[in-house]
C-alpha cells in the first residue's frame, strides 16, 4: 500500500470518527449495539469477538464459535489503543506507516497496544470519547470496516 493510499484512509478515518457519533449511550445501548455488530458480522468470512466498553467497563462483550483468547488479547490491545490515542486503532497504524515509525517509539509496545484497524472510539456529542468498540477475527482493515459499517446502519435508525 502507498502513501496516497494511506492518507485516503486516513482521510476517511478522520470523516468517520467526527461523523459517528451518539446523543447518548448507556449500558443497555451497548447491548443492542453489539448485539447488532454481531448481525452484521454473520455476513464476514470468518467469525468476529465483539467487545464495548464505557469508561473502560467492559459493558458488552461476545466470542462466538470459532473465536478464542487470541481474539481476546487483540480486543483488550485495541481498546488500550483507542483508550490511550482517542481516536481509531486504524489511526493510530496510519500514524505509523507515514510517520515510518514504530509503536514502540511511540511508547506503546505492540504487547499492549494495537497497531491495526478493529478497536473505534465510542463518541457522544457533546462529551466525547466515552469508550470503545472493539471487533477481532478479520484482517484488520475488514475489523475496521465492520465497525464503520455497522455504525453507519445503527445510528441511521
Amino acid at each position: 500500500m502507498d502513501k496516497q493510499e494511506i492518507k485516503e484512509i486516513e482521510r476517511k478515518c478522520i470523516e468517520d470518527e467526527k461523523r459517528l457519533l451518539f446523543d447518548s449511550f448507556s449500558q443497555t445501548e451497548a447491548l443492542k449495539l453489539g448485539s447488532f455488530i454481531y448481525e452484521k458480522s454473520k455476513e464476514c468470512s470468518g467469525p468476529v469477538a465483539i467487545e464495548i466498553r464505557i469508561n473502560r467497563l467492559t459493558v458488552f462483550s461476545f466470542y462466538p464459535d470459532g473465536t478464542n483468547e487470541n481474539n481476546q488479547l487483540w480486543l483488550k490491545a485495541k481498546a488500550k489503543t483507542v483508550d490511550m490515542t482517542q481516536k481509531s486503532s486504524l489511526r493510530f497504524w496510519i500514524d505509523v506507516q507515514l510517520s515510518g515509525s514504530t509503536a514502540e517509539n511511540k511508547r506503546m509496545p505492540e504487547s499492549e497496544y494495537a497497531c491495526c484497524g478493529g478497536g473505534f472510539p465510542l463518541t457522544v456529542k457533546n462529551a466525547g470519547v466515552i469508550g470503545t468498540i472493539c471487533v477481532s477475527g478479520l484482517p484488520h482493515l475488514e475489523d475496521h470496516k465492520l465497525i464503520v459499517d455497522s455504525l453507519d446502519l445503527y445510528l441511521r435508525d
